[in-house]
């Protein structure tokens, strides 16, 4: 015989085997260096994001102003605090994320920040953005982690410092940033993005008095090279950054992609999210390596500059993860696969009916222009009124409700109840919306026939929704 066994003790086989190999593999410890370092750009990050918003006065303009929010499914209960509360809220959650990022009382900062952030993203569907969904996602992750335990003040407090967590960890935020390009890739695989470059033929041609690049965006090759770009770059940067000779080349292109982004378009903290998500790609010892690094440029050597250290399988500062937590891993893993998959249950164009168009990180592939006047008719008298959306929403609402039928759809029931509640009810709202979809010619997006008023909204496919044009958009040249 070659092995030995214990008597008593089966081998574990088949998918017990593998179940047993993957805990194994995700429990190898790892340094905790890179969680650490996330931990703080992550959270340095998002204190910027909530001070940008006190200082140029969004939270008035997107909370306070508007005098009806667009809901969620299922979450029509959540309402805006008062306009003090608000504020107030801003600054506490600059405050925690401050914390967040000196690791200071994180078992409680972390999962506040979480709760508070996303609580901003369901008042109002207008506000939603794919860098916002991600910091949510983000943070969760990092509250359930052992981020606080290496170079906090909850570490220097306890007066312990560990040296390694599991390897899980690292493999989820990978997993997760991997989720967003390639999903962000995956979606640009159409005729629109691949053979007409649209509708960056339409942002570039705005962009032409930009200085250096403006007069290169005239030229009628620079949106098929740049569509083509950007589809590559979202479906291999991933692979590219798990190949340690390529990672510094690959990394240095994540610089240079959301940098050119950021100049260009007006996409917020996006890029600067996305350019430090990509560190989770590199060893997990970087952070150790980088001020190693300065140190010896500073002539600080010898003892001043410690190597990472030895992590050894079975370290008692990385814990075998149990069942539960490699369940409830695979399950978080399971439903980021399947949100951006499921406008494959509603067919048709997703970028013209919007259904599965949120959280599926379809990054900039459709611009939308549309124009809707309501026609509300009491349905006693007969008599007709033609409203405009501008007498309930502000500018940033309309225009975002314009080309998303569901929020239509909510408007719709807005104007019936607040008709009948003046006295001019019943009544039904029919719409007028008419759509142009990545410059093609103007088509309705409504069926013009149908009681809006009078349907709920759901998960299920709309049959209000009117089919999308299938010619393809026109050749547009930059001006």
């Amino acid at each position: 015989m070659t092995t030995t066994e214990l008597p008593g003790r089966a081998r574990p086989r088949g998918l017990a085997a593998a179940w047993s190999r993957a805990a194994a593999a995700l429990s190898r410890p790892v340094d905790i260096a890179w969680l650490a370092a996330f931990r703080a750009l992550f959270g340095l990050t998002m204190c910027v994001s909530m001070a940008r918003f006190i200082a140029y006065g969004w939270i008035d303009e997107l909370f306070v102003k508007p005098s009806f929010h667009f809901k969620y499914w299922g979450l029509a209960w959540v309402e805006p605090l008062p306009p003090a509360g608000m504020h107030a809220l801003f600054w506490a959650l600059a405050g925690l994320a401050l914390a967040i990022a000196l690791g200071f009382a994180f078992r409680v900062a972390a999962p506040l920040f979480v709760v508070g952030f996303t609580y901003l993203q369901v008042i109002d569907v207008t506000t939603y953005l794919n860098h916002y969904y991600l910091a949510s996602l983000l943070g969760l992750l990092l509250a359930a982690s052992p981020a606080h335990r290496a170079w906090s003040i909850d570490a220097l407090l306890a007066r312990r410092h560990e040296r390694a967590v599991p390897a899980a960890w690292l493999y989820l935020l990978r997993f997760q940033v991997g989720v967003v390009y390639t999903f962000a890739g995956l979606a640009k695989a159409h005729a629109d993005w691949l053979l007409h470059a649209q509708p960056l033929r339409i942002w570039l041609g705005s962009r032409t008095d930009m200085p250096v690049l403006g007069p290169l965006f005239t030229h009628p090759w620079a949106a098929p090279l740049m569509s083509w770009a950007g589809f590559l770059f979202d479906t291999s940067i991933v692979w590219l950054l798990l190949v340690p000779r390529l990672r510094p080349f690959a990394y240095a292109a994540v610089i240079l992609f959301h940098a050119v982004t950021r100049a260009l378009f007006p996409i917020g903290m996006f890029p600067v999210i996305m350019v430090l998500s990509a560190l989770v790609f590199f060893p997990p010892s970087w952070p150790r390596d980088l001020l190693a690094r300065a140190r010896a440029l500073l002539g600080r050597r010898g003892a001043d500059a410690p190597p990472a250290p030895a992590l050894a399988p079975g370290a008692p500062s990385s814990p075998r993860l149990g069942a539960v937590g490699l369940a409830i891993g695979a399950a978080y893993c399971a439903v980021q696969l399947a949100l951006p998959l499921r406008f494959l249950a509603y067919g048709g164009d997703v970028r013209w009916h919007e259904q599965g168009m949120r959280f599926s990180w379809r990054v900039m592939v459709r611009e939308k222009n549309g124009s809707i006047t309501f026609l509300v008719r009491n349905r006693q008298t007969g008599r007709t009124w033609h409203v405009s959306p501008r007498e309930y929403l502000t500018r940033l609402q309309e225009r975002e409700m314009a080309g998303q039928p569901d929020l239509i759809l909510q408007l719709s029931r807005h104007i019936r109840d607040d008709f009948e509640r003046r006295g001019r009810g019943p009544v039904e709202v029919r719409a007028d919306a008419l759509v142009s979809l990545n410059g093609r010619r103007i088509a309705r997006l409504i069926d013009p026939g149908v009681d809006l008023a009078s349907l709920r909204d759901g998960i299920g496919p709309a049959s209000y929704i009117l089919p999308g044009p299938k010619e393809p958009p026109p050749h547009i040249r930059p001006l």
